[in-house]
């Protein structure tokens, strides 16, 4: 009757717990093919008297009472009542549940847990680019189906801590010397590394002095060259100019300082017989000078010949016979008084 009871006890706990454990959707184990997984139940104080049972997916894979043990191997089974699961298969995946009671039936523990079956994850393959624009090499950690993986990089063996992604870029000039880089995968169940790899980049090209297409370049370069043949050709225009005008300049006060030099010795070089020769028809009749000589005989004789001498005097003026040609004024000498 106990043991009745002890039973029934059990079957309820455990569809109840079942219940409530079907609602979880999360995985709390990972395992893989092959590999051997314990569950982890700890009851300090098990003693053969408590009745152990486990099952998967509501099915009872152990059960123990009484030290009796009638599903199961006691081997898979520890002191603190965890099972220990071999060979797991991706049909081992599921939910697992340990209920403990005491003798007298009442619930001494229980523990639910769900079991994830995971691939092993292949072996990843580094590649790298470099990237002459971006002066960079970019890495790839190539591994069959990544999602759901962590990626993880070493530099020189050792793991940049920063860097989780699947690509890795360093600069360039990181690149001196040899340089050694691996990338390792891992899941909840299996870590895998790759081969070393030692990028080898050429050093990067300087930079270009014109970032500029070509065809662009050589358009501006005519333009510029066409733009400076019009100014030259229009400053040598104007030099052209500027030099004819300085010229005419030139030649224009050359012949005003002629002119002027000219009107100055004008009034100098007319000689009295040139005057008398041109005369015009408003300027009165030019009076005949006599000579100092003339001057001294009309003084000395005042009385002697008060009418006759200037008839004398016009005479001679009169017979003196006017040259074509004017010539220069010459000034007589002067005689002294007597």
């Amino acid at each position: 009757m106990a043991c009745f009871a002890v039973t029934l006890g059990v079957i309820i706990l455990s569809g109840s717990i079942n219940l409530s454990a079907a609602n979880k959707d999360t995985c709390d184990l990972y395992g893989r093919d092959g590999q051997s997984l314990t569950l982890p139940f700890v009851y300090e104080g098990l003693a053969t008297t408590h009745v152990l049972r486990w099952t998967h997916n509501s099915t009872i894979i152990f059960y123990r009472q009484q030290g009796r043990v009638s599903v199961g191997k006691s081997e898979d089974i520890s002191t603190t009542g965890s099972l220990l699961l071999r060979n797991l298969q991706f049909s081992s995946a599921g939910l697992y549940q340990a209920n403990l009671l005491n003798p007298n039936g009442t619930l001494a523990k229980t523990w639910t847990g769900r079991l994830c079956m995971l691939d092993k994850v292949a072996k990843p393959q580094v590649t790298y680019v470099c990237d002459a624009k971006s002066s960079a090499v970019k890495l790839n950690c190539n591994v069959a189906q990544p999602q759901g993986l962590a990626f993880s990089w070493t530099l020189d063996g050792k793991t940049l801590t920063s860097e989780t992604r699947q690509t890795l870029s360093i600069s360039l000039a990181q690149l001196k010397g040899e340089r050694s880089f691996t990338c390792s995968v891992a899941n909840k169940v299996s870590t895998e590394k790759s081969d070393t790899v030692h990028p080898t980049c050429k050093s990067p090209p300087p930079p270009p002095l014109l970032c500029f297409p070509s065809k662009t370049v050589v358009a501006v370069l005519a333009g510029g060259a066409g733009l400076i043949l019009i100014l030259l050709t229009i400053i040598i225009i104007l030099c052209c100019c500027h030099r004819r005008n300085k010229t005419q300049m030139r030649r224009r006060d050359k012949g005003e300082l002629r002119m002027l030099s000219l009107s100055k010795r004008e009034p100098d070089s007319i000689s009295p017989e040139y005057e008398t020769m041109h005369q015009t028809g408003d300027s009165p009749p030019p009076v005949p000078k006599s000579s100092p000589r003339a001057c001294y005989v009309s003084v000395s004789q005042p009385e002697a010949q008060p009418e006759n001498k200037p008839a004398q005097l016009s005479t001679a003026a009169e017979g003196q016979q006017p040259s074509p040609v004017p010539k220069p004024r010459t000034k007589a000498p002067q005689t002294p008084g007597v």
